[in-house]
């Protein structure tokens, strides 16, 4: 394989921003998570989280990413389904799709180290843009945890993600391209932004195969 296996310990920074969009305009989720999630809704609105997300040197993979994840629900507890994610990584998008069924494609991903302008695009056009502020959160150190659901192999595959960071408000000036695959957001504000500065992550879970054998 050309990538770690589960889990994948990461570490960088992100900056993440939540969306409220109209249900009708959100892209419809595979067939294969029917049953097993539905878009939690405000009346006709949905809860849709953006980030750029910096994975740095010191994790198992060093890449940049764009996602867009929409806010569902497994009866009443809440999960996370990625609709669009990006990465300049092949190793990262081969495994993402293996692993999880979270389906990255490459992109050309421009993300500051400090701050300044973030950028997307693949030879179809541009995704996104956004002015990055300065900053890397705030201490303490604080935990948190949710659970990623994607369609893999005609079935729900729901997956565990662990992780700390230093977290902080933050303005991010976002431009959607309109006749991109993000134009569902485009025009719109978001309702928040923050940075999750210097994150520890966990994604995933041991494989199954590789649990056994060490038994």
């Amino acid at each position: 394989m050309s990538y770690p296996p589960s889990p994948w310990s990461l570490r960088g920074r992100m900056h993440v921003s939540v969306w409220a969009a109209p249900v009708a305009d959100l892209p419809a989720l595979p067939p294969a998570l029917d049953g097993a999630v539905r878009v939690l809704r405000v009346g006709r609105r949905a809860f849709v989280g953006t980030a750029w997300v910096d994975y740095r040197p010191g994790g198992d993979m060093a890449y940049r990413e764009l996602l867009s994840a929409v806010l569902t629900r497994a009866g009443w507890r809440p999960r996370v389904t990625i609709t669009h994610i990006w990465v300049d990584s092949v190793a990262s998008r081969d495994g993402g799709r293996e692993l999880w069924g979270i389906p990255k494609d490459l992109a050309d991903l421009t993300i500051p180290s400090a701050s300044g302008p973030a950028t997307a695009s693949t030879v179809d056009g541009p995704i996104a843009s956004a002015a990055l502020p300065r900053g890397d959160g705030l201490p303490p150190r604080l935990p948190a945890g949710f659970r990623v659901v994607q369609a893999l192999a005609g079935r729900a595959e729901t997956t565990p993600v662990r992780s700390t960071a230093r977290y902080g408000p933050a303005r991010v000036a976002w431009t959607i391209a309109p006749e991109g695959p993000l134009r569902f957001l485009a025009g719109r504000r978001p309702l928040l932004s923050f940075v999750a500065g210097d994150f520890r992550m966990r994604f995933g879970a041991p494989q199954r195969a590789a649990v056994e054998s060490s038994g």
